[in-house]
C-alpha cells in the first residue's frame, strides 16, 4: 500500500528530494513549503493525483492546522511526516540580535511544534505513523560560529529523544535525521543568514561568512543520496531513533562521543561524589 507523506520545506534542497524519491517509489506526498510557486515549479512535471502542494510557513502557528486537514482530506491519512523546513542564521552568538535568535528558534524549533502539534492526533487515532525529524550534526557536536543555529539543533535532539518515548504508545515511530554537510542550497545567499553586528575582538580571528562560505559547492554529502536513505529508514519495521548521514557526520560524531566518554571516565569520581552519603 502507497505511502502517504507530508513534508515540510519541500520547495528545494532536502525536502524536494525525498518528496522526489517517495513520489518515484509509487508514495503520495503532501508537499509543503512556504512559497507555493516554489512548489509548483519543483513539482511541475509530476502526476497531479500523486502530489498535493501545501502553502504553509511553519513558523505561523495558525497555518499548521489547515495544512494538516488539506493533507488528510487529499489523502485520507499520514503515514510519515517528515519536519525539514529550517534555515541557518550563522555568527558568534554576541553578534546576533534578539531578534535574529527569535526568528531562528521559531522556525527551526517552535516551527517543527507547530506542526507536530497539528499532525499528532492524526498520527494517534491511526495508531500508526512515523515522524521524520531533520536535525544535523550541529545538534550532536558544536561548532564555532554557530551557536544559535547549533542551539536549535540541539533542542530538536532533545525534543525527538522524549517524545519518541512518549509516541511509542501509539505505536508511533520517531527518528531523528543528523545530517553531516550536503551539497543544497543551505549555505546559499538565497537561504543562509548571518549576523550583521561585527565585534572587532571576533574579527580577529577570522570571518564566520568566509569560513562557511568556503564550504559551499564542495560539501561530501549527495541530497539524492540522502533522500534514498530516508525512504529506507522510512520502510524499516523497527527503525533507528537517530540516524547520521555522511562520512563526516559519522566521523565528527565519532570525535565528539569519544571525548564525552573521556571525560566522563575522568570526572566519575567527583560525579559520583555528589551522592548523598549511604
Amino acid at each position: 500500500m502507497p505511502k502517504v507523506w507530508f513534508i515540510t520545506g519541500a520547495g528545494r534542497g532536502i525536502g524536494a528530494e525525498i518528496a522526489h524519491a517517495a513520489i518515484a517509489a509509487g508514495d503520495h506526498v503532501v508537499a509543503a513549503a512556504r512559497s507555493l510557486q516554489q512548489l509548483k515549479t519543483s513539482f511541475a512535471s509530476v502526476d497531479p493525483a500523486r502530489v498535493a502542494l501545501v502553502e504553509l510557513d511553519v513558523a505561523r502557528q495558525e497555518q499548521a492546522p489547515a495544512a494538516i486537514q488539506a493533507a488528510v482530506a487529499r489523502f485520507g491519512r499520514i503515514d510519515v511526516l517528515v519536519n525539514n523546513a529550517a534555515y541557518g542564521l550563522l555568527g558568534n552568538f554576541e553578534e546576533l540580535s534578539p531578534a535574529e535568535i527569535e526568528q531562528q528558534f521559531g522556525v527551526n524549533v517552535f516551527g517543527v511544534m507547530h506542526v507536530l502539534r497539528a499532525a499528532l492526533p492524526v498520527l494517534r487515532s491511526q495508531r500508526a505513523g512515523h515522524v521524520i525529524n531533520i536535525s544535523s550534526i550541529a545538534g550532536v557536536t558544536g561548532f564555532d560560529g554557530a551557536s544559535v543555529y547549533c542551539a536549535t539543533k540541539y533542542a530538536i535532539e532533545g525534543l525527538s529523544a522524549s517524545l519518541a518515548l512518549e509516541l511509542a504508545k501509539f505505536d508511533i515511530r520517531l527518528t531523528t535525521v543528523e545530517p553531516g554537510f550536503f551539497r543544497t542550497d543551505f549555505l546559499d545567499q538565497s537561504s543562509v543568514r548571518y549576523g550583521q553586528k561585527v565585534i572587532e575582538d571576533y574579527a580577529m580571528h577570522g570571518s564566520v561568512e568566509n569560513a562557511y562560505g568556503a564550504y559551499h559547492g564542495k560539501q561530501l554529502g549527495d541530497p539524492a543520496k540522502l533522500a534514498a536513505a530516508v525512504l529506507r529508514l522510512a520502510g524499516m519495521e523497527n527503525p533507528p531513533r537517530q540516524f547520521l548521514a555522511g562520512s563526516d557526520a559519522l566521523v565528527m560524531a565519532r570525535t565528539a562521543i569519544d571525548a564525552r566518554l573521556s571525560e566522563l571516565n575522568g570526572m566519575a569520581a567527583l560525579s559520583s561524589s555528589t551522592d548523598h552519603a549511604s
